[in-house]
């Protein structure tokens, strides 16, 4: 029988003043999540949508993936 997983998305924002991505805060989002036994699928950028009108603004979708048990 064929191992089967589950999935999760963690959306990262980008702050509105700076624009730059802290990779501490990424980091600590990365093992927090791999201390629960999910591991890193996919970095992807996109846009997400914001809290303040209709704009998004950039971030990333970090995607994780563990075996269901």
């Amino acid at each position: 029988m064929a191992e089967r997983y589950e999935y999760k998305v963690v959306e990262l924002r980008e702050k509105l003043i700076g624009g730059k991505m802290s990779g501490a805060r990424l980091e600590k989002v990365l093992n927090d999540q791999a201390a629960q036994g999910w591991r890193l699928k996919a970095i992807t950028t996109a846009d997400v949508k914001g809290r303040l009108g209709p704009g998004g603004v950039e971030g990333i979708l970090v995607t994780f993936e563990r075996p269901v048990s």
